[in-house]
């Protein structure tokens, strides 16, 4: 036995060992810190000090402390490090301090980090080593199999098990196989790191890799195995020892109570880091439910559901709450959503993904605007939402300094020195709320049907406009019916009205006059109950004035529009408030919902006592109230008027992005229903005609003929009078080859062939057989795939089989094609959303599902799932990245082609919605105009720009000043930090100014205003944190405006917030006109056949409202001078996509929706919501006159002649919606007033007439009766 040295006598060769461990979070800080007194006291002069990237990157100071360790350091371990935002700020110090300290230990992190570890003989980085190909097995990853996916034996456990034998198995083989076997002992250690076990971690570790002038420390040095912890086990603070392998272990009493299963991190079990556990446990416990909260090692929950929460293949359970805020199959290395969705649908519960705040403490995201920091919002929120899971909440985190409070919310909780700040802590509130929640969900799962209450809330935007029960796509009372049928039939007290239209009509009138009202009033709740019950009045009357307000009240209480069917309540959501005053957005950072906005649902929840709330249809004002983005907290909106009402929300299944915002600020659980289904436009009455005359000329062979010249003629007639583009005169003689004729025939068949949606979408009303092989047709189009008559048998029902034996021709790709359509048409034709419904009301998982487009992601089908996004850190996709560098040439190319030459600078607009749908495909453009590219670390994960070389791009890099939609913002932080670094890169780069207009307007700016490049480069411009929208779109709607500057000047005063690579807002008005004056062309993407420019305000919204902004700052800075900039739609919709000019995409639009029989025949079909959207989209179109002025007078003459001018057209209208067929006229009228069409006298003294007698229907005043 060697002799024991004594700790005087080490000091004598060494008086030091400084030990320092870098990790992703805190949440073993404490326990290291009790480790660093133990070791300190065992071997005087040893400091063991941990850094965590949690805190790291969020400090400087924090930082620059970590670094002094680092650079001081005898021993570095790190570990868990596995995203560039995390290790490279203490990487290069770490490279620094490799070769001269004893030992460098890096493991479970990205390859840069632990190709530094430097052991004895072992060292890694260079070639492949064995050591490398081993670890590779270790490193979790997705499985594809289904069958091992399913297993009980986990990836996770075969892993746990291969890294307990091998220091076994390396024990006896000498050399750099001892050191191998130490960093796997390291490895042990650590996963399972209590006090004890890192205590003795740095004990072995120093013993085998002390300097030998340390030597000391290798004599006192024993350390212990690795005290092993269940792999599987339960946990409750109140069991003895804490955790427990059987359920039987768990504390009694509660065994015949509804049950919620917990999911917990067993690392923070260890480390003894867990009242942010004990909090949630004992709030849901307080609620009369059982809990049995579970972990499982590693990066995979699964055993833990099949061990504690399935038994004999049923659920134990009643609600699953996920607390690791991680996903469930992966933590934060990975994720295997399908696993997950196996796992998940077999336990067959509401799955909630609860979350404590990680990269920061609870005291600055209580005071943040934001809530999340991208990395969270990111790993915590989008990555879950892949699994399926539902109400993203924040439950703890670490406290706050001594003497800071949390401003969260009202209770202001005060920290003090008795809070560790490393250690997790509870939020009482947000924790309050998470146990009300699961309460109220499980007791909807166990409630009988016939005594569940429902709310089902239809919405009203702009009121009284002819708007109640409208919804993007949808027909909101045919689809209301339909469910309130379904809901009947399955076992729902509710009673069913005869038919959609008696259900409108008992909603959109019943009393509705006797209150003065703008629908049937179904319940009045007195002003002075309001105030009584108000908890938020202060904050209200700050905005509206003193209870009961102006709307929706008679002065003495406030209005609950709707009607009661036995226990289902069909109700109107009150408006936001500010529909008569728009402006008010811009100067109100404090705003709060009205008086009748908030009494609403607290009526639902605290009078009616709804069961469940269901929001119908894409989308309402909830979501969209004052709060942070995500990580809502008591103080924000949303949440305080949700509350703890289950909220069930049918959405468009190709708006994921803003199906994300409902999920994360309404806690709503979405049902996706799919858009109307596609149909060709076709050709109609002039147009029919040209078509004819076209077609008989091409058939003349002669050149020359007097035949032949007549027929020239007669279409260039023709043509002028549809107003298409063709020269002002031709040649009396016509040659064999027309190049205008030519360009004519493209114009026709573009329109012909252009798809449409057919009408609206009716939720329970399966596709006809028509509409069905029009929607594949499109589909298998989009594919490659022209094969008309296969697609006929298809939709008739043969087989797949039958239909390859008869198509042999088709190429494998077109077989897989063929797949995906077979199984396309199947779902087709198989109800799916209504049954979606009623799964969530039964309190069952809520099947995730991909959004998007149904052309470009089959995989939205079957609709009637919850909806997610794709994972953040794979946008840009590299599919997306290629096509973003044909479209932006595509882009070059027409402005070029349009006597421009290139472009120095370009305005363009973001949208979430169209990212998400494209992979990143917009985006993509911005990159590659700025001749840049996304750059991805060696997890696949987006890491940051990149520049390409100019050798490589043979172009000038463009400046881009891109906007971006309050949706993008919320739900995509790490692609506007690339975006931010892009320019950033490019600016820096040390290139001729004349191939580098970033720079070259980067380094003017600074020379005429000053600062520093970093201010100089940045082009990414939006709203500030929790704001929306340009409020263009409200000034026009509204009529409230007078001058277009106006416009711009809203445009500027909404979208001036500056975000540079941290992400974070600041208002640069200066430097957005600066950039904006030097644009030489602004555009958007049109990426979705439903949607085009006229179809939904946002359009003119943001592109219009930038491209009257660039006009101002134009003028501003040259005089009259200034001229508006072109502006051009990048249409994706079909094809390999083309360049329009604004001009002609509203042409083409008003051709083949708006005029076209088949369109608004389609629409009207749908009575009163299909006349709301015929109004909606002349508003639009006059939308983009006003922003620029790039809509041709024929359009508003032709409009006029078919909507209003038309005795029988304006009658049949106004029997559906007088109100918007109102609208629809004084429209037409103010756009005349505006001097954007000029109607003849005649024409215009019609229009007047027909106004008035439409505005006579409004009032109740009919030809024949008094005034």
């Amino acid at each position: 036995m060697p002799k024991l040295t004594t700790a005087a006598e080490s000091k004598s060769h060494s008086t030091h060992m400084r030990v320092v461990m870098l990790t992703l979070d805190t949440h073993l800080s404490s326990a290291a810190n009790r480790s660093a007194a133990r070791l300190a006291q065992k071997m005087p002069g040893l400091e063991l000090r941990l850094h965590a990237a949690s805190e790291y990157r969020a400090s400087d100071d924090a930082l620059q402390k970590c670094l002094h360790d680092i650079e001081r350091a005898d021993m570095v371990i790190a570990t868990m490090l596995f995203m560039e935002d995390h290790y490279l700020p203490v990487i290069e110090a770490m490279k620094a301090r490799r070769d001269h300290c004893d030992a460098m230990i890096c493991i479970m992190s990205a390859p840069p980090v632990m190709q530094l570890t430097r052991m004895g003989k072992l060292t890694m980085g260079g070639k492949s080593s064995g050591l490398m190909e081993l670890l590779k097995k270790l490193r979790p990853k997705a499985k594809e199999n289904a069958e091992e996916k399913t297993s009980s034996k986990s990836e996770g456990a075969k892993q746990m098990a291969m890294l307990r034998r091998l220091p076994k198995l390396l024990r006896f083989i000498p050399g750099t196989a001892q050191d191998l076997r130490y960093f796997f002992l390291t490895m042990r250690y650590w996963l399972a790191g209590s006090e004890q076990n890192i205590t003795n971690m740095i004990l072995m570790l120093a013993k085998r890799y002390a300097d030998p002038k340390r030597a000391g420390y290798r004599q006192l040095a024993d350390a212990d195995e690795p005290i092993e912890y269940p792999e599987v086990g339960l946990y409750h603070p109140k069991m003895k020892g804490k955790i427990a392998e059987t359920l039987q272990q768990l504390p009694r009493g509660a065994e015949d109570k509804p049950a919620v299963g917990l999911l917990l991190l067993r690392s923070y079990l260890l480390a003894g880091n867990a009242l942010h556990y004990d909090a949630v446990i004992a709030a849901i416990e307080s609620r009369g439910l059982r809990v049995i909260p579970a972990f499982a090692s590693g990066l995979d929950s699964r055993p833990a559901i099949e061990n504690f929460f399935i038994k004999d293949g049923k659920s134990q359970i009643d609600a699953l709450v996920s607390l690791t805020g991680f996903s469930l199959v992966g933590g934060p290395a990975y994720n295997d959503a399908k696993a997950a969705e196996q796992i998940l649908a077999k336990l067959d519960v509401p799955y909630i993904a609860a979350h404590p705040v990680e990269f920061q403490s609870l005291e600055q995201w209580g005071s943040s605007q934001r809530g999340l920091m991208p990395v969270e919002s990111t790993i915590m929120v989008a990555i879950p939402e892949l699994d399926g899971s539902t109400i993203p909440m924040v439950y703890g985190g670490r406290p706050g300094a001594a003497g800071t409070s949390c401003t969260g919310c009202e209770r202001n909780c005060t920290f003090t020195k008795e809070h560790q700040t490393q250690d997790m802590f509870t939020c009482a509130e947000r924790t309050d709320m998470l146990s009300r929640r699961v309460e109220k969900l499980v007791q909807m799962r166990l409630k009988a049907r016939k005594e569940r209450k429902l709310a089902l809330v239809i919405f009203n935007f702009p009121p009284n406009s002819g708007n109640v029960g409208t919804a993007a796509y949808l027909s909101v009372f045919e689809s209301l019916f339909n469910t309130l049928k379904t809901l009947s039939n399955e076992g729902y007290n509710v009673e069913v009205p005869a038919n959609a239209d008696a259900l409108r009509e008992m909603v959109l009138n019943g009393n509705r006059e006797l209150y003065g009202a703008d629908a049937n009033v179904h319940h009045i709740i007195p002003a002075s109950e309001h105030v009584k019950n108000e908890r938020w009045l202060k904050q209200i009357e700050a905005q509206w004035g003193p209870a009961p307000g102006k709307q929706l009240t008679n002065g003495q209480g406030l209005f609950v529009q709707g009607v009661q069917l036995g226990q289902a309540l069909v109700c109107i959501q009150p408006g936001f408030g500010y529909e008569g005053d728009p402006m008010r957005l811009l100067f109100e950072a404090g705003f709060a919902p009205t008086h009748a906005f908030s009494a609403f649902y607290r009526y639902l929840r605290k009078e009616f006592q709804a069961d469940a709330v269901l929001h119908f249809g894409t989308h309402g004002a909830l979501e969209f109230m004052p709060g942070k983005q995500s990580g809502l907290s008591g103080n924000c909106w949303p949440d305080r008027l949700i509350d703890d009402l289950p909220n069930l929300y049918f959405y468009a299944s190709n708006n994921p992005s803003e199906g994300a915002i409902a999920k994360r600020r309404g806690s709503a659980t979405l049902v996706s229903y799919l858009p109307p289904t596609f149909a060709e436009s076709g050709l109609y009455k002039g147009l029919l005609d040209l078509k004819q005359t076209l077609d008989r000329w091409r058939s003349l062979d002669d050149e020359g003929s007097e035949e032949r010249n007549d027929l020239a003629a007669m279409i260039h007639q023709q043509a002028l009078e549809l107003e298409l583009k063709v020269p002002a005169q031709i040649e009396a003689t016509a040659q064999v080859v027309e190049p205008w004729i030519n360009s004519l025939v493209d114009q026709l068949l573009e329109m012909e062939y252009s798809l449409i949606p057919e009408g609206l979408h009716v939720i329970g009303q399966l596709p006809t057989r028509s509409q069905r092989l029009t929607t594949l047709k499109a589909m298998a189009q989009a594919m490659g795939m022209e094969e008309p008559v296969l697609l006929e048998h298809l939709v008739d029902g043969e087989s797949e089989e039958k239909l390859n034996r008869s198509a042999k021709h088709l190429t494998q790709a077109q077989r897989d094609a063929l797949h995906q359509l077979v199984e396309s048409n199947v779902l087709l034709s198989q109800e799916s959303e209504l049954s979606g419904l009623l799964r969530a009301l039964d309190g069952r998982y809520a099947l995730p599902a991909p959004g998007g487009d149904l052309l470009r992601n089959p995989d939205v089908l079957p609709t009637g799932r919850n909806l997610h996004g794709l994972d953040p850190f794979k946008l840009p996709t590299a599919f997306a990245v290629r096509d973003g560098q044909k479209q932006a040439q595509k882009l070059l190319d027409r402005y070029a082609q349009d006597g421009s030459g290139l472009p120095e600078s370009i305005a363009m607009v973001l949208w979430g919605t169209d990212n998400l749908k494209t992979e990143g495909g917009p985006m993509s453009q911005a990159l590659a105009l700025m001749g840049t590219a996304p750059r991805f670390d060696s997890y696949g994960r987006l890491a940051g720009a990149q520049l390409i070389p100019l050798s490589e791009l043979q172009r000038p890099r463009i400046d881009v000043v891109i906007t971006l939609s309050g949706i993008f913002r919320d739900l995509l932080p790490m692609q506007i930090k690339l975006l931010a670094e892009a320019s950033f890169l490019a600016a820096s780069a040390d290139e001729p100014l004349e191939m580098n207009f970033i720079r070259k307007h980067a380094l003017a700016y600074m020379a005429e205003h000053g600062g520093d490049l970093e201010a100089a480069s940045l082009r990414v411009f939006g709203n500030t944190e929790g704001a929306y929208g340009s409020n263009v779109n409200m000034l026009v709607d509204s009529s409230s405006w007078q001058q277009e500057d106006e416009l711009g000047d809203a445009f500027t005063a909404r979208k001036g917030f500056a975000y540079g690579r941290e992400g974070k807002p600041v208002r640069n008005n200066q430097l957005l006109k600066s950039v904006l004056a030097d644009v030489s062309l602004t555009y958007q993407n049109l990426d979705s056949v439903e949607l085009g420019v006229t179809s939904i305000d946002t359009y003119f919204d943001t592109l219009g409202g930038i491209s009257r902004a660039v006009l101002q700052a134009k003028h501003d800075r040259d005089g009259d001078a200034a001229t508006a900039p072109p502006v051009y739609i990048v249409d994706q919709t079909q094809g390999d996509g083309v360049v329009r000019s604004l001009t002609e995409q509203v042409a083409l639009e008003t051709r083949t929706r708006m005029l076209n029989p088949k369109w608004h025949e389609g629409m009207l079909q749908h009575g009163y919501e299909g006349v709301r959207q015929i109004e909606v989209h002349l508003t639009n179109t006059m939308g983009w006159s006003a922003t620029t002025g790039q809509v041709q007078p024929w359009v508003y003459q032709q409009l006029a002649q078919t909507f209003v001018l038309d005795p029988a057209m304006r009658e049949r209208m106004a029997q559906l919606n007088p109100t918007s067929s109102a609208k629809l006229a004084n429209r037409l009228i103010e756009a005349s007033r505006r001097e954007y069409w000029k109607p003849d006298a005649e024409t215009m003294n019609a229009l007047l007439r027909a106004g008035e007698e439409l505005e006579d229907r409004l009032e109740g005043i009919k030809e024949g009766q008094p005034a």
